[in-house]
């Protein structure tokens, strides 16, 4: 461990805290965390200008010049803000940080005593063993449900199943393993999501490896990424978060080193997926009927959030776990007509698809749904759809949609928004994988 004392100008609030999942940038993050926690933040900005010091300094990593943090963004946002109050997110925050910064007592600190880990395995570890108590925002923040989830997405960190060594089995036993060792918590970290593991053809739902994809061609894809992470070739920093993740997927997906639609098995979990050790199949459990209560069916879609698709991923969730169907229809239309708008701006800025300028909503649906079919990403029926979405007469339109938002006599029951949903639902996925 090395104690090292650094610029506040130098620290960066780290835009893919846990707390809250991969955000745009610095300035979202410090959003976040007053949009969500604004009496702990202020408490605890209240507390550091009472005691006039930091009692645990914030673990950093060295990362282009600067140093990004990783345990302390808290505590570093609220110094951060002491010095410069016109970095808050608001006006009223801007004064309040202003006025605190005037009860400081002495010369106001520039630099800041940091935990300075370069190996990223290490710190998390490191904040594998904290996050215990608040102390009504003093102390360290526990972390919920969805923060461990998220931690857990991008480290790789889960017990009782190991994809790493799931994957060095099939391949030693295929002798296809690389002459130097595999760094296994790397590997875990890039194969932490089912969307990317789909990526590469195998599937770990359950906890358990399936290929999804021919056997011997996803071996070869494994081949190639065993001895990219064996060889050095691609590191941690690689595969930090999400969108470095998706580049390297998508570097391979160039090379034509991914399994392809024609490889795609029609049983994932068929006789062709050799298993080291047999298992005893588990009883069928009994369908248990549900009625269905929110837009979006709260299932697993695949989709690997990147920071850029933060404000979509909350909206997403939103009608996905929040809002009901049968309750607030109306905010639940309204929604999904922006989710729709966001999902093809989204999918247009990431991938060269030719629209102009006075292009409507329903022209980019059609030139999407084109190029979506041409890459296998969408069926004939949803194609169909994207064609019909500019035609008054049908049930899912561009004229409908706007109705949601416009219209003071047209109301969409909860059958008609599950319906406008189950036509759209394939489009929207594909364009948020891209």
């Amino acid at each position: 461990m090395k104690l090292q004392n650094i610029s506040l100008d130098q620290l960066e609030i780290n835009r893919a805290n846990d707390r809250h999942g991969e955000l745009e940038n610095e300035a979202s993050a410090i959003a976040w965390l007053f949009n969500t926690r604004e009496v702990h933040m202020k408490n605890l900005a209240r507390d550091i200008v009472a005691t006039g010091k930091v009692y645990e300094p914030p673990l950093v990593s060295a990362e282009n010049g600067n140093y990004l943090i990783f345990d302390g963004n808290r505590r570093t946002t609220c110094l951060k803000l002491l010095n410069n109050p016109s970095k808050a997110p608001t006006t009223q925050l801007q004064d309040f940080f202003r006025n605190l910064k005037e009860e400081w007592d002495g010369i106001f600190p520039t630099e800041v005593l940091c935990q300075v880990e370069n190996d990223r395995d290490d710190i998390d570890e490191i904040l594998f063993r904290r996050h215990t108590g608040t102390q009504n925002g003093v102390g360290q923040s526990t972390w919920d449900d969805r923060m461990k989830d998220n931690f857990v997405a991008r480290s790789g960190k889960k017990t009782g199943f190991n994809i790493a060594d799931e994957i060095e089995q099939r391949l030693g036993a295929a002798g296809m393993l690389p002459a130097t060792k595999i760094p296994r918590s790397n590997l875990n970290r890039l194969l932490s999501s089912e969307a990317i593991r789909n990526r590469f053809g195998f599937s770990g739902q359950n906890k358990e490896f399936k290929f999804t994809h021919e056997p011997e061609v996803a071996l070869k894809t494994l081949s190639r990424l065993a001895e990219d992470f064996s060889s050095g070739k691609v590191v941690l920093g690689d595969i930090w978060d999400n969108e470095s993740k998706l580049r390297y997927v998508e570097k391979l997906d160039r090379q034509k080193v991914l399994p392809s639609g024609d490889d795609l098995l029609s049983d994932a979990g068929n006789g062709s997926n050799p298993k080291p050790k047999q298992k005893k199949p588990k009883p069928t459990p009994k369908p248990q009927p549900s009625k269905r209560t929110t837009l979006i069916p709260q299932k697993d879609f695949g989709i690997l959030w990147t920071g850029k698709q933060h404000r979509i991923q909350n909206i997403w969730e939103e009608l996905q776990f929040h809002l009901n169907t049968e309750k607030h229809t109306n905010a639940v239309s309204v929604l999904f007509r922006v989710l729709l708008e966001l999902s093809v701006e989204n999918y247009i800025s990431e991938n060269s698809v030719s629209v102009n300028d006075n292009d409507k909503l329903a022209r980019k649906i059609e030139k999407i749904g084109d190029a979506l079919f041409s890459q296998g990403k969408i069926d004939q029926k949803q194609r169909s759809a994207t064609k019909k979405f500019s035609q008054l007469d049908q049930l899912v339109s561009a004229d409908t949609l706007n109705r949601y938002v416009h219209s003071p006599n047209f109301s969409p029951s909860a059958k008609h928004l599950e319906s406008v949903w189950d036509t759209m639902a394939d489009l929207i996925v594909a364009c948020l994988k891209g």
